[in-house]
């Protein structure tokens, strides 16, 4: 992987996907670009259509404001919101609120294309807009989501799925799987893993030096000493100790209704689950609208807003754009971050 061809001091350059036309993906991506202070930040570059955008700016009858069209990435412009055209010859079938193959193809072809961009270095960071994972499925992508998507294209063992807000970040050990298969799936090398990869994160793309960790038991009541179920005793529970031997700040397993019911998750940096809705649910329960997804562990940076394609309200001017703003914020945010321990990291090897 190439080297961002940027100046380190330089404002990022952010890459944003339209994701499923047909859901709010464009809308939340047109509001939260809409404010010019984005500008003083970043430099974003939509991944799209003009045609699609033009078509919910008549939709929403939103403001008229330049977007800068290009057709590659070398073209953009630094001081303006730009717009790499994908398949600008196509003509869309736009259905606001109706899952279409067609609008799940192409939200693929603006994702490979750029996640190639990403990969050469022509972006810092990219912000995926949510797609239909139904639609989107072909030969080309057969992944439950991005996450999966991103972790086998840049070629890395393994990822964490890390929700993240200003007062609460919450990872999970197993992601988009059944229910029926998740006790199976976890092993005590597994959440060793992702207590790492989060602990790692912190540190490098969170700036927190010695992060305090809460790891959540499966069963109810964290097993009830192998009463409710013996995962606690015999895998999570040992993971635990195996880290805090080596002087990491882990902690569990806890019961996950009272950890949050009670507000134990203030104390902690971080809090590890054991498979995707345990940790989801409090997630947007409480911090929904300003709540991110940060897929950790790899060489580049990617967030999302923490909401789906929302069919039930596209094309009605109802949906919130301010997670994928804060999506935008905290991809910048960690842009910043790496730079810094990569600046460091130069001065000690210079």
């Amino acid at each position: 992987m190439q080297k961002n061809r940027l100046h380190r001091d330089s404002k990022p350059v952010i890459g944003i996907t339209l994701g499923d036309f047909n859901g709010i993906g464009p809308e939340v991506v047109l509001k939260a670009l809409a404010d010019n202070h984005i500008l003083n930040m970043c430099t974003p570059v939509i991944y799209g259509s003009m045609k699609i955008l033009a078509r919910y700016r008549r939709l929403y009858q939103f403001p008229d404001w330049f977007i800068n069209q290009v057709l590659n990435i070398e073209q953009i412009t630094f001081k303006k919101t730009n717009l790499l055209g994908v398949l600008p010859q196509l003509n869309h079938n736009i259905q606001p609120g109706q899952p279409d193959e067609a609008a799940g193809k192409y939200a693929f072809e603006c994702l490979q294309r750029a996640t190639e961009d990403l990969k050469n270095g022509g972006l810092d960071a990219l912000v995926t807009a949510p797609i239909n994972k139904f639609t989107i499925q072909s030969d080309n992508f057969k992944f439950p989501g991005h996450t999966e998507y991103f972790t086998k294209v840049f070629d890395v063992p393994d990822s964490l799925m890390f929700l993240v807000s200003p007062n609460l970040r919450v990872g999970v050990v197993t992601g988009h799987i059944p229910l029926s298969e998740v006790s199976n799936q976890l092993t005590r090398e597994k959440i060793t893993s992702k207590i790492q990869q989060m602990i790692f994160s912190l540190q490098h793309d969170f700036g927190i030096n010695k992060p305090k960790i809460a790891v959540l038991g499966l069963n109810p009541h964290a097993g009830e000493e192998g009463l409710l179920g013996e995962e606690e005793i015999n895998i999570i529970r040992p993971a635990i100790l195996e880290l805090k031997k080596k002087g990491n700040l882990i902690f569990g397993a806890y019961p996950a209704d009272g950890f949050f019911g009670q507000g134990e998750y203030r104390k902690y940096d971080a809090v590890l689950a054991m498979y995707h809705d345990q940790g989801l649910i409090p997630f947007k329960t409480l911090a929904f609208e300003n709540g991110v997804n940060f897929t950790a562990g790899l060489p580049v940076i990617r967030t999302s807003p923490d909401h789906g394609t929302a069919f039930n309200i596209a094309g009605k001017n109802l949906a919130d754009e301010t997670s994928m703003r804060e999506a935008i914020f905290t991809a910048i945010d960690i842009v910043k971050q790496r730079r810094i321990i990569d600046h460091e990291i130069e001065k000690v090897d210079s």
